[in-house]
């Protein structure tokens, strides 16, 4: 039996069991008596050392084993649950993800544990504590310097494929080390900045550290990047260090025969340590009785199916929409009565199949937030405050590809508020507040959209100054700032170049990175607001898209041009009599049921050519929102609501104005998608 046919199985179930723990060790802080909680945590342990050991991942194993002494000890009362105790705990946790992850990545786990392990003896036995050790970092099989290094950066066959590929196509292929400066507040944002940059100019074929430990800041001030592209190093070099906060950039051509020797190496050691393993189960995975809940698991009809396979199974589906369109048109135009039936037939079940294969893809967005609560713990432990952190909707349910990429602008948001929002013990006592501070992290549906709430009961916003720095930085000028509202001004700590490491004490509340959470955000489709009151708390209420795939909109024409405007931003449609258009500013304006709505002509902005010599008599105007905001976009006439498969422009187009996409319709023509919110800007 090779083991490898079921090593994503055990990663899986590993992820599951290690979520199981996490959960319970944070349970178990907040209720040392309680040893049931014990007994889960204990099972979860139990079932990963077993799995480890049949596996042949020894280090995962003999650790596991280590931390189920010392739970073992805890639920016969031997031993007393403190808080150095809980830290041991969840150092060891941490080290188990950090090894899962090494498997998951291809490596064999293993770790230098020496440290967590002196402790969980130490516990074990009833000795005093000494100081927790560092933080864990896998070592490389080759050698014990970082990973980081040139010589650790290695590829599988995968990439060197691409790689080989890429060099045959005359693209160069470079190794970057980037250094962030020492005193760095907040690295995930820079290195979000850096990865948008290159990006821009290439491919990013591999990092090291992966991707999901830069984006959960585990890695010290520099990481490293194998980059494919047409430009020149300097060129490249010059373009990151534009990025606030990046020290220092080395680039080197990344050479692929130098790292073939070692990589075969590998391999020959990896498929042969393989052929000489003879997994066995171990016995004690059976020594426990299943519990009712395992018992209901068991009964589930359920199967694993791998992302990709759903990637491609939806990537089908968008062609089979496009190929409905074009078929509807057709029917449309011979007027078949027999057609027509069957064309509607067609599209009832097609969006049967629509509404289950977006309902395959939907995953719960507790995948995102089981991690925030371990680390609010361990940032007021650093900041010596003291907040209570209560998560509501994890249950609600998100595209996948939605959920990879809303979990880094939420940690921003929870590290600001838990380091600027919330204050001291002291100074909550001086105010007349609860020495512990609260914070809610809160998803619900509202149709076709997700709302995601970060809310805390902190200082707040101070308005006037957050006002007086951003015409200080040249944000928005005097004569602006003076017809801002509230809300508004909440949202001026969201602009680019608002923030700096020196405004953090001078600003009551947040402002670090923010702008990068934003833009984040917007190119998901979504949008963010904030609600604050001084002194009281702050609520910042992030809006998503349920999907990204395939989405509703507003065909409309420009000229001889189709465009699509998303539904999702439309308030209404209206024709405008060229009289009751205003001016204000300067600028042509509407009354729109009370509100003043400025106008945007969509042929302007896109630079249309005119056919019209004469002045129109009305206007065909969409009026679409972000947030408490209104325009009118100009189009010359109406075509109708359909749904359309989001495609990318691709990097080349990457940077056009106002445009978020494409789309191809029924006719085979493109149709260019209006990003309203980048219009309303």
């Amino acid at each position: 039996m090779e083991s490898n046919q079921y090593l994503d199985v055990f990663i899986d179930e590993s992820k599951e069991n290690l979520q199981v723990v996490n959960d319970g060790l944070l349970e178990l802080e907040k209720d040392p008596s309680n040893l049931s909680i014990v007994d889960e945590i204990f099972r979860a342990a139990h079932t990963l050392k077993g799995m480890s050991a049949t596996m042949g991942y020894e280090d995962l194993s003999d650790l596991t084993h280590k931390m189920e002494n010392v739970l073992d000890a805890i639920r016969n009362e031997k031993i007393t649950v403190n808080s150095n105790v809980m830290d041991v705990l969840l150092d060891s946790l941490e080290y188990l993800e950090k090894m899962t992850a090494d498997i998951a990545e291809g490596g064999t786990g293993s770790m230098n544990v020496e440290s967590v392990v002196t402790q969980l003896n130490a516990i074990e036995k009833g000795e005093e504590l000494s100081q927790t050790g560092t933080s864990p970092a896998v070592i490389d099989d080759e050698s014990e310097t970082s990973t980081s290094s040139v010589e650790g950066l290695t590829v599988d066959q995968f990439e060197r494929t691409v790689l080989e590929q890429a060099k045959t196509d005359g693209q160069n292929v470079y190794h970057i080390t980037v250094s962030l400066s020492e005193d760095c507040l907040l690295k995930v944002a820079r290195v979000y900045m850096v990865f948008e940059v290159l990006e821009q100019s290439g491919e990013v074929i591999k990092s090291v550290p992966t991707v999901d430990a830069l984006e959960n800041e585990e890695f010290e001030n520099h990481f490293d990047l194998i980059l494919v592209t047409s430009e020149q190093d300097e060129e490249l070099k010059a373009k990151i260090m534009k990025v606030s906060e990046v020290r220092e950039v080395i680039i080197k051509p990344f050479e692929l025969e130098a790292e073939q020797s070692s990589d075969d190496k590998q391999t020959t050691e990896e498929n042969q340590a393989v052929s000489n393993e003879q997994p066995e189960i171990s016995n004690d995975q059976t020594n426990d009785q299943p519990t009712d809940q395992q018992k209901k698991a068991a009964g589930n009809k359920t199967i694993r199916v791998n992302i990709e396979r759903l990637d491609a199974l939806m990537n089908l589906f968008e062609e089979m929409v496009i190929d409905r369109g074009r078929l509807e048109q057709i029917s449309e135009e011979l007027n078949h009565n027999d057609l027509k039936g069957t064309v509607e037939r067609i599209s009832r079940i097609s969006g049967d199949l629509q509404n289950i294969i977006l309902t395959m893809r939907m995953v719960p967005i507790e995948q995102v937030f089981n991690r925030f609560p371990r680390m609010v713990r361990q940032l007021t432990r650093e900041l010596g405050k003291d907040i209570n952190m209560e998560i509501e909707g994890a249950e609600t349910e998100l595209d996948r590809t939605v959920i990879d990429e809303i979990g880094d602008p939420l940690v921003h948001l929870i590290r600001n508020a838990v380091d600027h929002g919330v204050e001291m013990p002291e100074e909550r006592k001086q105010k007349g507040k609860p020495a512990q501070g609260n914070m809610l992290l809160k998803a619900f549906h509202s149709g076709n959209h997700v709302f995601v709430e970060i809310r805390d009961d902190g200082q707040g916003i101070n308005k006037e100054k957050v006002l007086n720095k951003a015409i200080e930085n040249g944000v928005v000028s005097s004569d602006q700032a003076s017809s801002l509202t509230d809300k508004q001004i909440n949202e001026l700590i969201l602009a680019s170049g608002f923030s700096t490491a020196q405004e953090i004490s001078d600003i009551s509340g947040r402002g670090v990175g923010l702008d990068v959470v934003k833009s984040t955000i917007e190119s998901l489709g979504g949008s963010i607001e904030i609600e604050s009151e001084y002194g009281k708390g702050t609520t910042f209420s992030i809006q998503l898209p349920l999907t990204l795939s395939i989405i509703s909109v507003m065909l409309v024409m420009i000229e001889e041009e189709t465009y699509a405007i998303p539904l999702s931003s439309i308030i209404e449609t209206a024709v405008i009599k060229h009289t009751d258009v205003m001016k204000a500013h300067n600028k042509e304006v509407i009354d729109f049921r009370g509100h003043i709505v400025p106008l945007v002509d969509l042929r302007q902005v896109f630079e249309v050519p005119s056919a019209k010599d004469e002045e129109e008599t009305y206007y065909s105007v969409v009026v679409v929102r972000k947030g408490d905001q209104m325009a009118g976009l100009v189009v010359d006439s109406f075509i109708g609501q359909q749904e359309i498969v989001l495609k990318s422009l691709g990097d080349y187009l990457s940077n056009v104005f106002a445009i978020s996409g494409a789309t191809i319709l029924g006719n085979g023509e493109v149709a260019l998608i209006v990003d309203s919110n980048a219009l309303i800007k």
